[in-house]
């Protein structure tokens, strides 16, 4: 266990909290110490080699066909991790995640969700989407602490945010292209605007509200891996949620429930949220 307890200074969550508040989202450089990465990195490498039967998903192309030889099929991400892994459920904790939480939210966050990617050479990567439109939290919206457990940029399927969609409606997403994209959702960007990239050194995390317009192209890298852990947070007195995300998890590790979001969202009544 190598998880970094020390306290951060109010000063440096509240400069964080200001320009999380403007753009809805921030990146934090360092946030996890090589040693943390390391711990995180050689953990999914074990999860990946022994398996988790009923953990995996298989990311498989739009029409249902099983391709062996597709790199995430080869190396699904893993789903909820935290529900069976201790080392997961310590890092979804992490202390100076929670100060960062804290300070956005204005008060304790619960834990929502946490996903392992491993986006290995050749993979896909995720079309433009919102991440509220699958966690449907109320009130509000959800925040994501996505952290890189390897270096990202272009080359290998870094991370692309939309600028100035911190308080864009969620929308009913189009038909992504599955090229490109494993998953088959696609938020048009607004007109007007342009996705960035953001680079990121393993260790950094980047925070961003769940109405931001984000996602990744392939890993064109022939030899990089993008692993990356992820988790999604909503303020402490929310009321709903999609059903898939239960049981919540307080920040002291102790577990909870609110009520089902019943809502079908922005694709209307009959549709639910599901995770994605």
């Amino acid at each position: 266990m190598v998880i970094d307890s020390s306290p951060l200074p109010a000063s440096e969550t509240e400069s964080y909290a200001e320009k999380f508040a403007r753009d809805g989202y921030v990146m934090v450089r360092g946030l996890l110490s090589p040693q943390e990465v390391e711990e995180i990195r050689q953990e999914f490498a074990r999860i990946h080699a022994n398996g988790v039967p009923g953990h995996y998903e298989r990311n498989v192309p739009h029409d249902g066909v099983e391709n062996p030889d597709d790199p995430l099929y080869q190396y699904p991400r893993v789903m909820m991790p935290h529900r069976y892994n201790d080392t997961a459920r310590r890092y979804m904790l992490h202390p100076k995640v929670q100060a960062h939480l804290r300070a956005f939210f204005g008060q304790d966050p619960v834990a929502t969700q946490s996903m392992f990617y491993f986006k290995p050479p050749g993979a896909r990567g995720q079309a433009l989407h919102q991440d509220q439109f699958y966690l449907l939290v109320e009130p509000g919206t959800c925040v994501a602490a996505w952290t890189a457990i390897d270096d990202c940029d272009a080359e290998n399927g870094g991370m692309m945010v939309v600028p100035n969609t911190k308080d864009a409606a969620v929308v009913c997403p189009d038909e992504a292209n599955k090229g490109e994209s494993y998953t088959k959702h696609f938020v048009p960007v607004p007109k007007g605007q342009k996705p960035v990239l953001v680079e990121m050194k393993a260790g950094d995390t980047l925070f961003f509200n769940g109405n931001v317009i984000h996602g990744s192209g392939p890993n064109r890298s022939k030899t990089r891996f993008r692993r990356s852990f992820i988790c999604h947070y909503a303020q402490g007195d929310l009321r709903r949620i999609s059903g898939s995300y239960h049981p919540l998890v307080r920040m002291d590790g102790t577990t909870y429930e609110v009520e089902k979001q019943t809502s079908g969202g922005p694709c209307g009544e009959g549709w639910s949220g599901s995770l994605h």
